[in-house]
């Protein structure tokens, strides 16, 4: 995908309530109508038997297409096993900052990964900046995650975004450590104005450097917030003609209701959310659209 599209930034979790009629409708129904596309991918599969269920029951509805999924975490393992079971589309999401909950004994794994918490968690600019002394370690706990994906799923991941959007921290990006010609999740996208220079100068270029090894999608926004009203509408009236992906967290409650409650619709009614991650105008990760024609789109999202 062509950088230029967007102007960047980059920008865990609440208690869901139980008792919500299930029963009234599935969201595949009410979504499921010709127009726009829009791809709503669930981060965090895995993480523990919460995020997992809620996850779950948002694709057994048709409300998201795919996850996101964590290994050595205390639901990895169950949760391969349910995404086996009821065909979910899977990426890798990777964890370089939240520490391993697994029963497993990983002693290397967790020192090495401590040592990469401590410095991308130190300050706000640590995860843009280059740590030559980290970089056995950042290549480790990366290909030690792809590893065990592979060993979880039956096969390496297609796609991959991270905790904290830290699979775009700078030792990553420049060691090269991700698969090339995978899907990759590129930085968060805000209209013209709404972040500094530097700012956007930064993720244009990173992305653009994501581009020439990887696939990506046109743009990418977290579901919230959802106020202004408009936010939303703008962002999925870009679906028509471009590869969106949306970030949503079900173990958030107001994002799973907002998700199985089929609130999507009320913002546009000809949307419909993908059946799994599908990049309807990606070719070989580019498409030739003009920066002009990306500058006009995203100042509709405003």
């Amino acid at each position: 995908m062509n950088p230029d599209r967007q102007e960047i930034s980059t920008m865990d979790n609440g208690q869901a309530n139980a008792g919500l009629d299930r029963s009234r409708f599935l969201v595949s129904d009410t979504l499921e109508r010709p127009g726009a596309v829009i791809i709503l991918n669930a981060d965090d599969w895995g993480r523990d038997r919460a995020t997992t269920d809620l996850s779950l029951e948002c694709i057994r509805v048709g409300a998201i297409s795919s996850v996101s999924a964590m290994v050595f975490m205390a639901d990895s393992e169950r949760a391969a096993d349910l995404a086996r079971l009821h065909g979910i589309d899977t990426g890798l999401h990777l964890n370089l900052t939240l520490p391993y909950s697994t029963p497993q004994r990983l002693l290397r794994l967790l020192e090495h990964q401590e040592r990469l918490s401590r410095f991308l968690r130190s300050n706000r600019l640590a995860p843009v900046l280059y740590h030559p002394g980290l970089a056995r370690s950042f290549e480790y706990v990366v290909r030690v995650q792809l590893e065990e994906y592979e060993r979880l799923f039956g096969v390496p991941p297609n796609r991959l975004d991270g905790h904290h959007h830290m699979h775009l921290c700078a030792n990553v990006v420049k060691q090269r450590l991700l698969p090339e010609g995978v899907i990759v999740r590129r930085n968060l996208t805000f209209p013209p104005g709404e972040k500094g220079f530097l700012n956007r100068f930064y993720r244009r270029r990173q992305d653009r450097r994501l581009a020439s090894r990887h696939v990506l999608t046109d743009f990418f926004f977290d579901l919230q917030p959802f106020e202004p009203r408009n936010r939303l509408a703008k962002i999925l009236e870009l679906a028509a003609h471009f590869d969106i992906e949306v970030e949503t967290h079900p173990i958030r409650d107001e994002e799973f209701r907002f998700l199985v409650n089929g609130e999507l619709i009320r913002y546009a009614e000809d949307i419909s959310v993908s059946r799994g991650y599908i990049l309807r105008f990606s070719k070989s990760g580019s498409k030739a659209v003009n920066v002009q024609m990306n500058r006009q789109a995203l100042r509709r999202t405003k």
